[in-house]
């Protein structure tokens, strides 16, 4: 396990002759926030990740800030290329950020060496995958499977024993104790790698598209155990979902569009009999820099393009497209002549 690092928002400079588009999001992202986030467990202050691929740079994230807390379930949503996946792959610590800063439980990643990163992996956080073949090892049970981790923490074997056996029951496959992968349904191979996920205590669980192969009925069970393990364990789970039955089972949904954070929903009030959670509120998210995205169905209905202007009102900021009969700028506290947008 490594020791805890101080916060550090400073990641690698920019190459001598960097693209512009690569020499903005880095000298941004390098500016110091030590006190963003503040004991938070998931800290990503102005995340950047830029691959190139045969002399072209895909930006999968673009300056992204997040903030999860301790003991929170949040699932987060995007379109294919939104750049969720390759946020999740480097809080899993499977990748590494290009410039700014990403702490989890206090482990500062991006300063991380590779035998760092492999105890951080497993000891920090557990991971499950989609696709139920790469969670379990197809020649060991499901107790077997649940062990393994504590095999390699160097745990004995009375410990390992016991530890498998109250995770399964926990999330009710101990039926499967020992059965392999093969004899299992898909559910109950999805329960049986939450229980591996989480056998050294993890602070943090991510889950990437967790029900994404299952049934909607099977996918509930999986969830379920998803819930079990925040309720009854206090681990932070974090959920990538293409699944609207399972956002609408979390209190707070992020949505992330062209590699920042676009929107996030707010969910009130308690459970109906199928999960799903009450009033529900979407937010606009303002960055620090003051960037907002807008809803694309907002900004094509309104004619919103290329510039707008903005006029502040005593209780909200007016957005007018750049058209020719767009509202003149009127004294503060006096509406618009014309009604254009906002």
């Amino acid at each position: 396990m490594t020791e805890a690092q101080p916060p550090r928002a400073a990641g690698p400079p920019a190459a001598a002759g960097a693209p512009a588009a690569f020499s903005a999001l880095t000298a941004d992202a390098l500016r110091p926030h030590a006190d963003y986030g503040a004991g938070a467990v998931i800290v990503c202050d102005r995340l950047v990740r830029i691959y190139t691929a045969e002399g072209i740079e895909v930006q999968a994230l673009q300056g992204l800030d997040l903030v999860v807390e301790t003991g929170e379930l949040t699932a987060l949503v995007g379109a294919s290329g939104s750049g969720k996946s390759t946020l999740v792959n480097i809080l899993a610590g499977l990748d590494t950020p290009t410039a700014g800063a990403v702490r989890v439980a206090g482990h500062d990643l991006a300063s991380m060496s590779a035998r760092e990163r492999l105890g951080y992996r497993r000891s920090v956080v557990g991971f499950v995958w989609q696709q139920t073949a790469r969670n379990l090892l197809p020649y060991l049970t499901a107790a077997q499977n649940a062990e393994l981790p504590l095999r390699l923490a160097g745990a004995g074997r009375p410990a390992r024993r016991k530890r498998a056996a109250e995770l399964l029951d926990l999330l009710g496959v101990a039926h499967c104790a020992g059965r392999r992968p093969d004899q299992m349904s898909g559910g109950e191979q999805q329960r049986v790698a939450i229980g591996v996920a989480l056998a050294n205590s993890p602070s943090v669980l991510l889950a990437d598209e967790p029900t994404g192969e299952l049934d909607s009925a099977t996918a509930a069970s999986v969830f379920g155990a998803l819930q079990t393990a925040n309720d009854e364990l206090g681990v932070t789970v974090l959920v990538v979902t293409h699944d609207p039955a399972v956002a609408s089972m979390v209190r707070r949904t992020i949505a992330i569009r062209d590699g920042r954070t676009a929107t996030e929903t707010l969910r009130h009030g308690d459970a109906d009999d199928s999960g799903a959670l009450g009033h529900a509120v979407e937010y606009a998210v303002l960055d620090r820099a003051g960037r907002l995205q807008l809803p694309r169905e907002m900004t094509e209905t309104l004619g919103l393009r290329d510039r707008v202007r903005l006029e502040a009102q005593p209780d909200h900021i007016g957005v007018w497209p750049d058209r020719p009969g767009s509202p003149v700028a009127a004294p503060p506290g006096i509406p618009p002549a014309e009604d254009g947008g906002e």
